[in-house]
This record gives C-alpha cells, structure tokens and sequence, in this order.
C-alpha cells in the first residue's frame, strides 16, 4: 500500500490506495450483505474499473473507500470508522462529483470533504436459498443478449439508461411478453462469482401493465437462477416504496440495513464553487417563477 503523511490530529492513521484483493475481501467480508457491490467488484470482470482507498491504524484495516470508474458522478462506497473515512477522503480518493453510498453512521464523515444533495434512504434486502420463496410464471423467460434491443427499449422508459449486450450475456435477465412485446424485465446490476453472491437490479414493468405481479415475477426468475450458484442474493429499494418492498418480502426477501445514496459535490474546488455561485443565482428566478 502506498502510504501517504498526514497531519498530526491523524498521526496514528496510515492511508493509501491497494489492489490487494485479499486483503480487500477479508475487510469486507465483515458485512458482505451490506458490501455486495464491491465484493462483486473484485472479480476479474470489474476489479479493473476500480480504485481502493484504506486507512490502517496498527496494521489493522479501519475504514474503506471503493471508486467505481466511468462517466461523472462516479460510485463510491464507503465503510468503516469516520476518522479512516475522513483521511481516504481527503487525501486519496478525491473525485469532483460522485455518488456515495453509505451507512448512516459511515456518511458523517462525508460533509467534510463534499457537500451533499438530498436524496431517499435506501433499504438493502437479501436472500437465501433456505428463505426464498419461489413464483413459478409460464409467461417468464430466460433473456439473452440478442434481446439486448428489447431490453434497451423498455429501460428507456424509467431509467434512461442503456445496457451493452455482454451485460445480458454475462448476467442474469428474465421477461415477459405480451403479443411478442417485452413489457417486463429483471435482472442483474453486478455478479460476484468467486464470493457467490450477486445484486439483483434493471427491475422494470411498462407502465400500462403494473399491478399484474410481473416484477415480482421477473424477480423471483432471476433470484432461482442465482441462487443455484450463489450463498446470497441482494437487492436495493427505495423505503419509501412500500408495494416494492411487500413484493420481495413475498419472495422471502428480509431487510439488512437502510443506507443512503447521495449526489455528492466536493467543496473547496473550483468547480464546486461555481456550481455552488450558480445554484444561488438561479434560486431566486426559481423563486419568482413560483409565485
């Protein structure tokens, strides 16, 4: 690990980036339910896309901070104590804009370092094979990366996003079709396959056909055929969401920790300080606009 010198108030806190997954895994390991994402991250597939930040005390890991490469805001995981937190923060992982996830207790730490927009608590479910309650549906299907334009086409519909077609092949995906149109659809955000463990996630029913139990149903297909590989299986919701969460209750889903996923701005830069300048100018238009 590279380690690099802090002031005196951290004196007794070593800090770096690391690509030793061993080590990695075994902090981690401590709450995998709540880790899911970046223990899937260290798998072949993903581990190149990532930065690690840990602060040591005494040899010992104490606080993590996982970077996700790729577009801005870029992912961050947090976990551990604040003051490790802080440091990592401060001094190693530092990107302009980012989307944090972390426990409540772990997101203290944050505003240190960046200011944080509001968002929804986030609750983290998991299942195993012994809790998980199967829906067996004839009108589900196995999905492959020829579906990949299907796939795209419905997920424009609610997360505007688009899915590469080795994302189908490689993961988990499950449909239902109406007249020959994909109207619903599961499947996976990440698979750790070395740790057996995957997030279920791209959980979506056209609006026209809710209410008729497909994303329960596209769920539980994909939920099946991870758990024949995998120890556990997790997913995210919003907790504000109640119908989501019965739904996977239902399924045998059972709630871990409530998190929070925030838009985070790093203050003390130029750039945040201008975006800063311009969201109050605007605020008084918005205002005026209003009333």
């Amino acid at each position: 690990m590279a380690t690099i010198a802090l002031d005196r108030r951290d004196a007794r806190i070593a800090v770096g980036t690391t690509m030793d997954r061993a080590l990695l895994s075994g902090f981690l390991e401590r709450d995998r339910l709540l880790a899911a994402y970046a223990i899937c991250d260290l798998d072949d597939r993903e581990f190149g896309r990532t930065r690690w930040g840990i602060a040591q005390e005494d040899g010992a890991v104490t606080a993590l901070v996982l970077e996700y490469g790729g577009p801005s805001p870029q992912p961050l995981f947090v976990m551990g104590q604040d003051d490790g937190v802080s440091a990592i923060l401060r001094d190693v992982i530092r990107p302009r804009l980012a989307f944090v996830a972390a426990l409540p207790d772990s997101l203290g730490a944050v505003p240190r370092h960046y200011r944080l927009d509001p968002g929804p608590q986030v609750v983290r479910m998991w299942v195993d094979a012994e809790r998980f309650q199967p829906v067996v549906d004839p009108d589900v299907g196995a999905l492959r990366s020829s579906d990949v334009s299907e796939l795209n086409r419905l997920y424009r519909l609610g997360f505007g996003s688009w899915l590469a077609g080795d994302a189908v092949a490689e993961g988990v995906y499950f449909g239902i079709r109406v007249n020959g149109h994909l109207v619903a659809a599961a499947g996976t955000h990440v698979i750790g396959r070395d740790a057996r463990i995957a997030v279920v996630g791209n959980v979506l029913t056209q609006p026209e056909y809710r209410g008729r139990g497909y994303a329960e149903a596209t769920t539980a297909a994909v939920t099946a055929e991870l758990l024949r590989f995998c120890d556990h299986v997790v997913l995210n919701v919003h907790a504000d969401n109640p119908p989501a969460l019965n739904a996977y209750r239902r399924l045998g889903y059972v709630e871990h920790a409530r998190f929070e996923e925030r838009l985070a701005h790093r203050t003390g830069s130029i750039w945040s300080d201008l975006a800063e300048a311009l969201r109050r100018r605007l605020a008084p238009r918005k205002e005026s606009q209003s009333t």
